[in-house]
């Protein structure tokens, strides 16, 4: 649909608004198709200073992609099965277009951002929270992995908080954003449309977004994340799951102040898929110094045998379709998942493969 989202333009910024508040502004592959070209007619546009992008509606900045049609396209409830590969590596394109872009970015985190939100904001220059933030890729609860570049980003989070974020799913109000690095500033809601109106006047690019940005900021508070750092650093350090979960379990069982949130995280990561939890790990080290494309190319590649697999599936079922919220992992235990079948995982796609030119 056309108004699903919408272009304009405010002095110097071209804005973009994700206009699907019933979807919670979650993208389609038709509204990535129409983002794209505006993306490269603003890089070339001498008129264009800065691009803003921001969510309609009152819950939401984007809750990430459309994954119920990919679940109805590889299921062949829809149409189109191309779909499955179609998505994944048009929505990557755009998010390497964003992290390129040679305008200042500004993302309005305001509201709920997951997945494919995240991506398309924690990968440009500037992610602005407010108050309502809440911030979270929540993908091995589906089957899948954090993708759309969290490769790098997760990895750019102080000590293991990447690992404990892309593993568990936990989500990050607009503090934890801030300290883990997906927010650059905290602003509060009330004042967004000013903020708006003032980046609309800037004339020296780069620089005015960082001086008017400066001058709306404000102090979101301590970030809870940061009390639990030295525990979450603790737990995540080993590079195998088995090991992060028997970490988890001694803290749990002893008297010290992290032991409650221990036995929680220990908890549910067991309802998690175990399959993605063992590629995730494994992405999370193979990637740690990975630039944008090589990140996107890496998991690209996974979405491509993840499509070819159970899980995604049945994650989506379990938490979208039926809403039953009892997914039956196939394997179901992480003792099942072998590191044969996370390699394959891993394995190239041969002339498939995601590449930039």
């Amino acid at each position: 649909m056309k108004d699903d989202i919408l272009f304009g333009r405010e002095g110097g910024v071209a804005t973009v608004t994700l206009n699907r508040p019933q979807a919670l502004n979650a993208f389609t592959l038709d509204m990535y198709r129409r983002f794209d070209p505006m993306l490269r007619a603003w890089a070339d546009d001498p008129g264009i200073r800065a691009v803003l992008i921001r969510g309609a509606g009152e819950r939401a900045f984007c809750a990430g992609g459309d994954v119920r049609a990919i679940y109805d396209a590889g299921r062949g409830i829809s149409g189109d099965r191309s779909l499955t590969s179609v998505f994944f590596r048009e929505e990557y394109e755009l998010i390497r277009r964003i992290h390129r872009h040679p305008k200042p970015y500004v993302a309005i985190i305001d509201g709920i951002t997951m997945g494919g939100g995240a991506g398309v904001s924690v990968n440009g220059a500037f992610r602005v929270a407010t108050e309502r933030t809440m911030l979270a890729m929540p993908e091995t609860g589906i089957g899948l992995f954090p993708d759309v570049g969290a490769t790098r980003f997760l990895n750019l989070c102080p000590g293991q908080l990447g690992r404990y974020l892309g593993l568990t799913g936990a989500r990050a109000g607009a503090a934890d954003a801030l300290y883990c690095g997906f927010a650059t500033h905290f602003v509060p809601r009330e004042p967004i449309g000013a903020l708006i109106e003032s980046l609309a006047g800037i004339n020296d690019g780069q620089d005015g977004i960082e001086r008017v940005l400066a001058g709306f900021a404000a102090d979101p508070g301590s970030a809870p994340i940061a009390a639990r750092q030295s525990a979450i650093d603790r737990c995540f350090a080993a590079d195998t799951v088995e090991v992060i979960l028997d970490t988890l379990a001694r803290e749990a069982a002893g008297s010290g102040p992290d032991a409650e949130w221990a036995a929680q995280t220990h908890a549910g990561l067991l309802t998690k898929s175990p399959t993605s939890l063992k590629i995730t790990l494994r992405q999370l080290i193979v990637g740690r110094s990975f630039s944008i494309e090589d990140a996107l190319a890496l998991e690209y590649r996974l979405t491509q045998h993840v499509m070819a697999g159970h899980d995604f599936y049945e994650g989506v079922r379990a938490v979208l379709v039926d809403k039953d919220q009892q997914p039956r992992w196939d394997p179901a235990t992480l003792a099942e998942v072998a590191d044969p079948m996370v390699d394959a995982y891993f394995a190239p796609l041969g002339e498939n493969e995601l590449r930039f030119v």
